[in-house]
């Protein structure tokens, strides 16, 4: 048979790309040659055509049904892919994925005839780019050295015998495919970094950062420019044109332990009761030039990562600890908001100036909550003596923000965040429920005003901007949010299909202190839509606010940067078309950069997180604890204990006789009568915790009933 008919009936059978066709048919520089040329006439013969480097046969009309889509699951008979605009996924039966793993880009046919009514069912046709390194753990099977990975622990390849690193047995690795099969299981893989044990949490989150790309080492470009700020000074020629804001008391109030202070206040009487506060945040676009090495990265970057005790920043200490810190009692260049706010706490107005100021004191949160409070000795009064006179009058004006705020309805969530308790060698020894006081709530208000006066300054002269956009919950979401409220007994009538904040405020406050509290917390805060960074104003529905974005932290996020950037260029005196040519594109495209990013950052922190409560709950095997039960599934009990760990417990724990569920809020067992619903609360056993899962597992504590 001729080269053009064995490809012609290869692509009958399934569409093809070339490295498919020259796989099957070529081998050598000659063969390879053959398959192109009869790739090439079949195509000038329009017996085959092409699509996203894919060849259909013509007649078949797949090509026009093919849809350009990324793997974002992967199960052991199954597959998810994503449509590229993200707008809705398909799933993959197992014997349709064609070796496809997460993050691989795919040619998807959806199925005309579903198996499940009003689910979108396909084939994948074929693997476009192939994503082939993967982060995972090395485990023996069957005397074999094998990889099992993160995205797909039901899955196990194979590793090259001469390509295994030296992983051992439990070792978390990173990978490379260096073959790949018809199926998953098929892979061979190569073992190109070895992180350590995974039973250790420092090791996990190290993996998880590495399979994002994300590194604390900045590439050598960025680390010279960085060095030429190392120790660097403001001069005197460094303050000209700007507004010498020296004579203020100013001062920044943080956690004890931070070094990137990007922010700091100040705040005086006027003579009429009324108040001025002034937020002066760290202006690092006088420092990070747009084109630069460091500009180029942070932008990459878009967001420093936070986890554990561990931080990785976006900009380089030289910057993020040292000449943009605003640190005790140097100079520093600063980009300040002055408010006027009447004897209320309503705002009057407000002006941005590029200003120099020197911080009269490092304040930290539990110390300043000692003196609001009135607990605190001489010494620290002593500490504060130059700004001691400012926080009656703070006090004073967050009241009546916090008033105002309640007011228009701000939704006041508890996220419920937690505080890891690290030993010397980096392993959780204990988990905290984080708490703040009077200070922190003072601090957030005084920024969110501040951010607030930003997006009002860049709405009304209309010039490019990234905004901080939070859009009303979408249908359903808010129908998981009604059976949560239906099941919990509250009533959730309200005026029109979408509440408004004010509304949901008050269920949040009929719950606080109940039995319900977290739970409905943490319903309220998944019905919520993903606050992103857009370059159209749209509000902020949680805030309750027409006007937002975020201004007070151009250290650790990009878009704080970027929008000081574009408000110089206005303050100078850039006239608006000039402004709209220039930042449109700038403005877009950082938006949809810091969205991105900023998710990943927050997938990692919050898996991270698990591995490490996974690793302080290894410690406690066998012992008892009350805990109370936030989910509820066919398959078990989440339960939530009071430091914020939580852990599954099995339904074939809770009674040998099986299981019926209730309306997603219980579980009874029919012979005995017991049930279990979401708030109660019950005497659990941690059995099991797997540290690189970050999964903890629960049972029925001996004696307990309920």
């Amino acid at each position: 048979m001729a080269m053009r008919d064995k490809i012609e009936h290869a692509i009958q059978n399934q569409p093809c790309t070339v490295k498919d066709l020259k796989s099957k048919f070529g081998g050598d520089r000659g063969s390879d040659r053959k398959v192109m040329e009869a790739v090439d006439q079949l195509v000038h013969e329009a017996v085959i055509c092409q699509r996203q480097g894919v060849f259909f046969t013509v007649r078949s009309g797949r090509a026009d049904k093919a849809l350009l889509c990324k793997v974002v699951k992967l199960g052991k008979n199954f597959a998810f892919v994503m449509l590229e605009d993200g707008t809705s996924d398909i799933f993959i039966p197992g014997r349709f994925t064609r070796g496809a793993m997460p993050g691989d880009m795919v040619l998807v046919e959806k199925f005309e005839h579903p198996r499940v009514e009003g689910s979108d069912e396909g084939e994948i046709l074929a693997i476009l780019e192939e994503k082939n390194d993967l982060v995972g753990t090395a485990r023996r099977i069957e005397g074999r050295l094998k990889f099992v990975p993160d995205d797909c622990p039901a899955i196990s390849m194979q590793m090259m015998r001469d390509c295994e690193g030296g992983a051992k047995d439990g070792d978390k690795v990173a990978v490379e495919i260096l073959q790949r099969g018809n199926r998953q299981e098929d892979h061979r893989v190569g073992v190109a970094m070895r992180f350590g044990s995974s039973d250790e949490a420092k090791r996990c989150a190290k993996a998880l950062l590495y399979a994002q790309d994300i590194h604390s080492r900045f590439p050598d470009k960025v680390r010279e420019e960085a060095k030429k700020l190392e120790n660097a000074e403001v001069t005197e020629k460094d303050t000209e044109g700007r507004m010498d804001l020296r004579a203020l008391p100013i001062f920044t109030i943080d956690s004890a332990e931070t070094k990137d202070i990007d922010d700091a206040i100040s705040l005086t009487k006027t003579p009429e009761g009324g108040f001025e506060l002034g937020v002066h945040i760290a202006d690092v676009s006088n420092y990070v030039k747009p084109g630069s090495e460091l500009d180029n990265e942070a932008f990459n970057r878009a967001t420093s990562v936070y986890y554990a005790d561990q931080v990785v920043p976006m900009l380089p200490k030289q910057l993020s600890n040292g000449i943009c810190s605003l640190n005790e009692g140097v100079l520093r260049l600063a980009f300040s908001c002055l408010m006027h706010l009447d004897k209320d706490g309503n705002l009057i107005d407000y002006r941005f100036v590029k200003s120099v100021i020197r911080s009269r004191v490092k304040g930290v949160y539990s110390e300043i909550n000692a003196l609001l409070a009135g607990s605190a000795d001489d010494e620290l009064k002593g500490k504060y003596h130059e700004v001691l006179s400012q926080l009656p009058a703070m006090k004073e004006l967050y009241g009546h923000r916090a008033r105002l705020r309640k007011e228009r309805g701000c939704m006041d969530i508890e996220s419920g965040e937690v505080k890891l308790i690290l030993d010397e060698d980096g392993h959780c020894i204990d988990v905290k429920k984080r708490t703040s006081g009077e200070s922190e709530a003072m601090i957030e208000e005084f920024m969110l005003l501040a951010n607030q006066c930003a997006a009002h300054f860049a709405r009304v002269k209309q010039i490019p901007f990234v905004y901080r956009v939070h859009e009303e919950p979408n249908a359903e979401k808010l129908e998981r949010l009604h059976t949560l409220l239906q099941a919990c007994g509250i009533n959730d009538h309200f005026a029109k299909d979408v509440p408004t904040p004010k509304e949901l405020s008050a269920i949040l406050e009929g719950v606080r202190g109940g039995p319900y509290e977290q739970i409905i917390n943490t319903g309220m805060l998944r019905c919520m839509s993903k606050a992103v960074y857009e370059e159209k104003p749209k509000g902020h529905y949680g805030l309750v606010l027409k006007d937002y974005a975020h201004f007070t932290s151009p250290i650790r996020r990009y878009p704080d940067l970027a929008i000081h950037r574009i408000m110089t260029a206005q303050l100078k005196g850039m006239d608006k078309d000039t402004m709209v040519l220039r930042y449109s594109d700038f403005a877009e495209k950082a938006s949809k950069q810091s969205s991105e990013r900023e998710i990943i950052a927050m997938q990692i922190e919050r898996k991270a997180e698990d591995c490490y409560k996974a690793e302080y709950a290894r410690r406690h095997l066998g012992e008892c604890y009350e805990g109370r039960i936030s989910g509820v599934t066919q398959r078990g009990l989440f339960i939530e204990l009071d430091n914020g760990v939580e852990g599954f417990v099995p339904a074939s724990s809770l009674t040998p006789s099986g299981t019926m569920l209730t309306e997603g809020i219980r579980l009874s067992d029919p012979v005995s009568g017991k049930n279990w619903s979401l708030g109660d609360t019950m005497m659990i056993t941690i059995v099991r915790a797997d540290v690189n899962l970050g999964k903890i597992d629960f049972e029925v504590a001996p004696a307990s009933t309920k």
